[in-house]
């Protein structure tokens, strides 16, 4: 499935529109998108719509059911009003070519907005809020559970398993993420979780004649709340957290927020440095990600990466919260401490 995945192109994506019963023209676009192969592609004429997205999940990372779980929660969402790009296809949409599962989605146009208007805070606050409400009606017991397990241990395993920790810092690195770990465990106790996008930054939202639209669950699975408002405003400066405070005055509107939840902020971002160098690291055999990464790997990455870790365990034990970002924490704001892209980091 792994030689499928890799050799999939255009011809693949027009016997997937076929088979969902559609009339290609020919024309195919690969769209940029490191997990997932993704295509969009253009329709005859009088079919209702010009253009559909073709997406090929990644073999071995979502069981069927995960996958499903995915298109029920939008599924869900859809129904409560919630503006959501969700698959084509009724009660199947789900479909398999060698091997590899695929869903076909409506085109969504819009502008992918660079900073968030400020008129746009009350709107997002309260849509978020019916987000995590319709979460909170049902489960996803396929998918990730949002914790120290799946956002440290497990990527930390992969990263020793496969020999990318240099000796130099392998210690540190890993005593770091160990800590970072206790810290989310000991502050996460009791705060409730639910079904939540998992992935909420601002390249996953649209915003068409005045209307915002949230794309892209692929990362969904249950978590926090607070993981999708720290994703949406990841700055720790003045201006970021007036913002923060102004989404969640709009989210209060419709559902509780307990201030107290925001002491994950920092944890959550924490994590979220050693899930990604392990998601790169359990990449490394798919041929696009030695040329996205090129710096991954080298002793001056692991130096820096053990160092921002470290950092940002100190940051939380000593419960700083605003203040002048690490390069580390640039990096998971999608700034200027980025590996290569800030795209790739939020974007994945």
């Amino acid at each position: 499935m792994s030689d499928s995945f890799f050799a999939l192109g255009p011809d693949g994506a027009l016997r997937a529109v076929e088979a969902a019963g559609l009339a290609p023209t020919g024309h195919v676009t690969p769209l940029t998108c490191l997990e997932n192969r993704v295509y969009d592609v253009r329709l005859e004429e009088g079919g209702g719509t010009d253009h559909v997205v073709v997406k090929f999940y990644r073999p071995g990372r979502w069981s069927r059911q995960a996958v499903l779980e995915e298109h029920r929660f939008l599924a869900d969402l859809r129904e409560a009003e919630v503006p959501v790009c969700a698959p084509l296809g009724g009660a199947t949409t789900l479909g398999e070519q060698e091997g590899l599962l695929y869903a076909i989605w409506p085109r969504t146009g819009g502008r992918s907005p660079d900073e968030l208007p400020e008129a746009a805070l009350p709107i997002l606050g309260r849509l978020l809020a019916r987000i995590h409400a319709v979460g909170a009606a049902g489960a996803a017991p396929h998918r990730p559970r949002l914790d120290a397990a799946t956002r440290v241990h497990e990527p930390l395993a992969a990263l020793v398993a496969g020999g990318f920790l240099p000796p130099a810092c392998a210690r540190r690195y890993a005593a770091a993420a160990e800590e970072v770990a206790r810290l989310y465990e000991e502050r996460s106790h009791g705060v409730p979780v639910h079904r939540i996008h998992g992935d909420c930054h601002r390249g996953n939202l649209l915003e068409r004649d005045g209307t915002w639209f949230f794309l892209d669950f692929d990362d969904f699975g249950t978590g926090p709340a607070v993981q999708d408002v720290w994703m949406l405003l990841p700055g720790r400066d003045a201006e970021a957290l007036a913002q923060r405070a102004r989404l969640l005055d709009a989210y209060r509107e419709l559902r509780d927020f307990d201030d107290a939840w925001l002491d994950l902020v920092e944890p959550l971002r924490a994590l979220r440095f050693v899930w990604y160098a392990g998601w790169i690291a359990r990449r490394w055999s798919d041929p696009v990600f030695p040329d996205a990464f090129p710096h991954f790997g080298t002793e001056e990455y692991w130096e820096r990466e053990t160092r921002d870790l470290e950092e940002q365990a100190a940051r939380i034990g000593s419960g700083a919260g605003a203040g002048p970002a690490t390069a580390g924490a640039a990096a998971a704001e999608g700034g200027e401490g980025a590996l290569t892209n800030e795209d790739y980091f939020w974007d994945l």
